[in-house]
């Protein structure tokens, strides 16, 4: 049986996580879970929010260390690691479980949907999508804003690499491609923000992801600063309307 231990780092993330804690109490999914929100010192209300959502809230930090401390707290025996920008289509958890449980994985990701009517979002997920499910058997791609790993390979893999500064997620699974099962699901969709694309600029942010995932393959992880990353900045003024 599955006990789900659902991890979300955040920071400073009000406008954003009550959306995906609604998501996800509205969900069909009937098996026991938790939701650990691994906090990296927020100033807004996102704690007051997700103590009164039910959630349980601990130390967090770095993406990778928030998730690794979610997963160290962490009681079930399959970790769902999600962004705090996430929302779950009805029934999507109770879909991905089953799909999990019948190929017998033990690392699993969906295709992505931006939250968003406007084509070039359109074109950048079906895109996104694409690429992640052509490079899965041989150099799997999958962010951790929406990852479903069982707890013992996330301990085998000895968590998150915590030294890498952006890129963390993608060396996470081609880690665990080595030494496990993984399979990317691209009839299973979750709905993402666009605020990555809005703050940064569409084109800018799109080129930055391939100059980082051809810096991946090419270098190997991203240890040093180059890319300039900072965690939370996304959350920062004003929320754009989508």
């Amino acid at each position: 049986m599955i006990m789900l231990s659902i991890i979300i780092p955040t920071l400073n993330e009000e406008k954003y996580l009550p959306l995906l804690l609604d998501s996800i109490k509205k969900q069909s999914f009937q098996e026991d879970y938790e939701i650990i929100v691994a906090d990296a010192g927020s100033k807004d209300k996102t704690v007051e929010i997700a103590v009164n959502s039910g959630c349980r809230v601990i130390a967090g930090g770095l993406p990778p260390k928030g998730r690794n401390e979610g997963a160290r707290a962490a009681r079930g025996n399959s970790l769902l690691f999600l962004d705090a920008d996430v929302i779950l289509p009805e029934g999507f958890l109770s879909k991905l479980l089953e799909k999990f449980e019948e190929k017998d994985l033990d690392m699993s990701s969906t295709a992505l949907e931006v939250i968003s009517q406007k084509k070039i979002y359109k074109l950048g997920s079906a895109l996104f999508n694409f690429y992640f499910k052509l490079n899965q058997r041989f150099f799997p791609c999958a962010g951790g804003f929406c990852l479903l790993v069982k707890k013992e390979m996330h301990q085998r893999l000895k968590g998150f690499d915590e030294r890498i500064k952006v890129g963390e997620d993608f060396d996470y699974v081609r880690r665990a491609k080595k030494i496990s099962n993984f399979y990317f699901f691209d009839s299973l969709k979750f709905l993402i923000s666009p605020r990555r694309f809005e703050k940064e600029g569409r084109i800018r942010t799109f080129i930055k992801y391939l100059i980082i995932e051809f810096y991946q393959i090419v270098f190997g992880s991203v240890k040093s600063d180059i890319f300039k990353y900072r965690f939370g900045h996304y959350s920062k003024g004003r929320k754009k309307r989508v």
